[in-house]
C-alpha cells in the first residue's frame, strides 16, 4: 500500500511553492480551498483517486494536507491561511518568536533551526502519529535565502538522524544570476553540502530557467512568483501522479526515484514539462492535438526545462517521464527510439528510459479539451554540472577575499575557523567529479560485478509492465 508523505515547507520560497502545490492537488482531488470535498464520501463510497498519501480524511469529507509550514517571519504563512481558510492545520505551522526573518543569512537560519529543533520535531512527530504507513518527506525550499537554506539545512540533517529509514526528497530552487543577495554563494554551497550528504533525491529548479519559461508560458514580461511557482507545482503534481492515481508501478517515492538514482552520489535531478495547459496554470490557451511522440521530444528540448543547462551535449544517466492523456504506446516506442539516438547516454545506462502512463484527474474541469497530452520528465544528467560549477565559481570569488563573513561569525560553527566553508566546497566539488566520472564506461563496474556475484546475470534496466499500464524501455 502506498505510504503517507509529509511535505515540509521552509521559508518564503518553500511556503509560496507549497501554496501552489496544494492548490493544484486540491483541484485534482476535487477538494475546495476550505478542505471540503466536492462529492461527499457518503454519496460515493469509492474514489478512483488515492488521497491518503497527501491528505488526512477527517469527518464530513473534509481533508487536511499532510504539511508542516516553517518560517522565521509570519507573512507568507499568514497568506496561506488567509487564502485557504479551513484547509491547513494551524498546529502544523511554526514561526520564530522573534518574527524578523533570517536576513538572508544561512547561519541565522541554521542557528534558529538548531535552537528550536525540539519544537519543530514535536510538530513533525505529532503529524506522523496520524500515518499508518509513513514513507517519507518532501522538502520545499530555496538554497540561496536565509531560512530555506539555513533552517532547511538543519532540518535535513535532523530528519536523517531521527528518521534514517524514511525517504527524503527535496525540491530545491537555485537563485538567478541577477540576485542582489551578496551572501547567496555562501548560502548555496553550505546548503548543497547538506543536500549531497543527507537527501535521497533533489529535484533542482533555477530561477533563470523558470523566469524564461514563465515569460513564454504566460506571454508577459513581468512574471511574478505566483506565476513561476505554478510551473514548479505542475512538475511536482506530475511526479506524484502515479502515487495519487495508482497503477501497477511507481506507486511510491522510492519506486519513482530508484529509476533515476543509480548511485547515492548521483541524485541531483533536472525537470521539464510541456504543455502548460489550463489544468496547471491560471489562464486559458488552446493547444493543438499532440501525440506522446511530440511530447517526449519536446521534453528533451531546453525550452521546456526548469533547470538551466549550458552544456551542449550532456550525458544522460537515467530519465523518468509521466504522460497524461490519450497516449498511443506506439508513439512512446517511437519517441524513446528517437531520443536514444538524439541524446548521449552513459555507456552503462543506454536503455534507462522510464515512461509512466499516468491518469488525468476526473475532477478537473470538463470544459478543457482532453485530446492533448501533458508530459513531465525528470532527468539525471551531467547537465547539472554547469549549475554546480556556477555555484562554486561565485562562491570562490567572494570567499577568496573572505568577504561578507561577519554575519556568519556570530554562529558557533563559524566562529573559530573557515572549515565549514572549505568542507562544504569540497563536498560540492566531489559531486561534480562524481558526475564527470559517471560519463565513463567503467563507472559501475565494481557495483555490477558485485551484483552479478550475488544474483546472477540480471538486466536491471529492461523491464516491462505485463499489464501494459506502464512502459520501461
Amino acid at each position: 500500500m502506498t505510504g503517507e508523505i509529509l511535505t515540509l515547507q521552509v521559508g518564503q520560497c518553500g511556503n509560496q511553492i507549497g501554496q501552489q502545490f496544494w492548490s493544484q492537488l486540491a483541484k485534482e482531488h476535487g477538494i475546495d480551498r476550505n478542505g471540503q470535498a466536492h462529492v461527499s464520501t457518503q454519496e460515493h463510497t469509492f474514489r478512483e483517486d488515492y488521497t491518503n498519501p497527501f491528505f488526512k480524511d477527517n469527518d464530513n469529507s473534509r481533508y487536511t494536507p499532510r504539511a508542516v509550514m516553517l518560517d522565521l517571519e509570519p507573512k507568507v504563512i499568514n497568506d496561506v491561511f488567509n487564502n485557504f481558510q479551513g484547509l491547513f492545520d494551524p498546529r502544523n505551522a511554526w514561526v520564530s518568536q522573534e518574527k524578523y526573518g533570517a536576513g538572508n543569512s544561512w547561519a541565522k537560519g541554521y542557528d534558529e533551526g538548531r535552537k528550536n529543533q525540539d519544537q519543530i520535531l514535536n510538530i513533525i512527530d505529532k503529524e506522523l502519529e496520524s500515518a499508518d504507513n509513513f514513507e517519507g518527506f518532501q522538502l520545499l525550499h530555496s538554497v540561496a535565502g536565509g531560512t530555506g537554506s539555513g533552517l532547511g539545512s538543519n532540518l535535513v540533517e535532523t530528519l536523517q538522524e531521527r528518521y534514517p529509514k524514511s525517504f527524503l526528497t527535496t525540491y530545491s530552487v537555485f537563485p538567478s544570476n541577477e540576485s542582489e543577495v551578496v551572501v547567496q554563494p555562501y548560502n548555496t554551497i553550505l546548503t548543497l553540502r547538506r543536500l549531497a550528504e543527507e537527501s535521497d533525491a533533489s529535484v533542482v529548479f533555477d530561477n533563470n530557467a523558470i523566469s524564461n519559461l514563465s515569460t513564454r508560458v504566460f506571454r508577459k514580461t513581468n512574471v511574478d512568483y505566483g506565476d513561476s511557482n505554478q510551473l514548479i507545482a505542475a512538475v511536482m503534481s506530475s511526479v506524484t501522479n502515479s502515487i495519487r492515481f495508482p497503477s501497477y508501478m511507481y506507486s511510491s517515492l522510492q519506486s519513482i526515484f530508484s529509476t533515476l538514482v543509480p548511485t547515492p552520489e548521483l541524485h541531483f535531478l533536472t525537470s521539464s514539462f510541456t504543455p502548460f495547459s489550463s489544468d496547471y496554470v491560471t489562464y486559458n490557451r488552446d493547444y493543438r492535438q499532440n501525440t506522446a511522440y511530440d511530447v517526449i521530444l519536446d521534453l528533451i528540448d531546453n525550452t521546456s526545462s526548469l533547470t538551466s543547462q549550458t552544456e551542449k551535449n550532456p550525458t544522460y544517466y537515467n530519465m523518468f517521464s509521466t504522460l497524461l492523456g490519450p497516449v498511443d504506446r506506439n508513439d512512446i516506442t517511437r519517441g524513446i527510439s528517437k531520443i536514444q539516438h538524439r541524446l548521449q547516454f552513459a555507456p552503462w545506462s543506454t536503455t534507462s528510459i522510464h515512461v509512466n502512463i499516468g491518469r488525468r484527474s476526473p475532477y478537473l474541469s470538463q470544459e478543457n479539451d482532453k485530446e492533448y497530452i501533458n508530459g513531465m520528465m525528470l532527468g539525471n544528467t551531467s547537465g547539472i554540472i554547469s549549475l554546480l560549477n556556477n555555484a562554486c565559481e561565485t562562491f570562490d570569488k567572494i570567499f577568496s577575499k573572505r568577504a561578507f563573513l561577519n554575519a556568519f561569525r556570530e554562529v558557533d560553527i563559524f566562529d573559530k575557523d573557515d572549515l565549514e566553508f572549505t568542507d562544504s566546497r569540497s563536498v560540492v566539488q566531489n559531486v561534480i567529479d562524481e558526475y564527470l566520472a559517471a560519463e565513463e564506461k567503467n563507472y559501475l563496474d565494481d557495483v555490477l560485478i558485485e551484483e552479478e556475484n550475488m544474483a546472477g546475470n540480471l538486466d536491471p534496466y529492461n523491464q516491462v509492465d505485463a499489464d501494459g499500464d506502464n512502459v520501461l524501455s
